[in-house]
């Protein structure tokens, strides 16, 4: 029997693939990374993608916000809270933990659970602990949803500034001074965590920048031109993490270097060089998002100089083992070397951010940007890879 005259069931149209943006968070970067969410959402191609806005509240609550960039920005020097932004002050967001299950559900108290569709990436612009620093992925790996950005080691790596200096120096590259103390060397022996300082300020001199070890965005670093800063330079270091890092000032030029991944693998941006802020004592968190201060994009270097730090922040990204993107943070010193101080797995990523800067001088502009790493992450599988 011919069906050629049947009438025909019109053809759905595919469905676009979903995008969840996760942002806030319980770390001290809260702020700044609902402003940086602001932007990935009003940047986002609504005729390629759909988006749900998933906002973390300071005490861990996983809330629905609305879709209003607008509401995201810095106002009157304050940053923006998910509380702000929240829905409901009691609702939470469920996301997926079976790997066959991509649905994403919504919840309050004495109601009926609500279903909010499939998820088939994650863009986690979390800054800091508990996001960044891979507990998020951790999950993500889990549910088998596929996700912006490094995976769990990368992203542990890339948090912890001991780890990622010890990996960086186990391949080849060149750190600068530094000791580290730990939660139980304070606990165990306050005055001998104290002497360990004093005779690492004894050999390389001061200023010292006490900074702690896991946290980013400038947050809880001070800089201690002697001994009578450094009781304060801890207390504010451990503030925002028990385990601190004291690193020499280096004298040089900051230069810094965006890595990004294209379909051929990692390639690197134009560098930028950070010039001292005038009404800051260095680049802090006020100076980069507060104030902020320009940087000087590309950085003036020699073409021999641009080559070699952009070949270092791909070396860098690869001795972490990071996805998707990566900025790369350099020292070129007074004699002429490159010294990595560090590297960011979830940077900056506002439009005036340093990250998007380097590329759109490199020719990808910011919805370009923010495009090409959802596509990175939806062509990677989840697990083992």
């Amino acid at each position: 029997m011919s069906t050629d005259n049947l009438p025909q069931s019109p053809e759905q149209p595919p469905r676009k693939p979903r995008v969840a943006v996760v942002f806030g968070g319980r770390s001290s970067e809260h702020g700044i990374s609902v402003v940086t969410a602001g932007a990935v959402l009003k940047a986002i191609d609504r005729t390629k993608y759909d988006v749900l806005p998933i906002g973390i509240t300071r005490d861990g609550r996983w809330a629905l916000t609305a879709d209003e960039p607008e509401r995201m920005a810095i106002t009157e020097r304050r940053t923006p809270s998910v509380d702000e932004l929240a829905e409901s002050g009691e609702g939470g967001v469920v996301l997926p933990v079976d790997p066959t299950n991509r649905e994403v559900v919504y919840g309050e108290s004495g109601s009926v659970p609500k279903v909010l569709g499939e998820i088939d990436v994650v863009f986690p612009v979390l800054h800091g602990p508990y996001g960044e620093d891979g507990t998020l992925q951790g999950m993500l790996e889990l549910s088998g949803v596929p996700y912006v950005g490094s995976g769990v080691l990368a992203s542990a790596v890339g948090q912890d500034k001991e780890y990622m200096k010890r990996v960086f120096t186990s391949f080849g590259l060149t750190v600068g001074p530094y000791v580290v103390i730990r939660p139980r060397e304070w606990e165990s022996d306050e005055s001998a965590a104290r002497k360990k300082i004093v005779d690492f300020a004894g050999e390389h001199g001061w200023p010292l920048f006490v900074k702690p070890a896991r946290a980013g965005s400038s947050i809880g670093i001070t800089k201690v031109d002697d001994l009578s800063g450094m009781d304060e330079a801890i207390a504010e270091a451990q503030r925002h993490d028990p385990k601190i890092l004291v690193e020499a000032a280096l004298r040089g030029r900051e230069i810094e270097c965006g890595v990004l991944e294209f379909e051929d693998g990692p390639r690197a941006s134009v560098p930028a060089e950070i010039p001292p802020p005038d009404a800051h004592a260095y680049y802090d968190f006020e100076a980069k998002y507060i104030d902020s201060t320009p940087g000087l994009v590309p950085a003036p270097l020699t073409p021999e100089e641009t080559a070699e730090v952009q070949k270092l922040a791909v070396d860098a990204f690869e001795a972490a083992s990071c996805e998707g993107l990566v900025r790369a943070d350099f020292f070129l010193t007074d004699d002429g070397e490159f010294v990595i101080n560090e590297i960011n797995t979830m940077p900056g990523f506002t439009p005036i951010s340093m990250y998007p800067q380097m590329w759109r001088a490199s020719g990808v502009e910011y919805g370009e940007l923010v495009d090409r790493l959802i596509q990175a992450a939806m062509r990677r599988s989840t697990g083992l890879r």
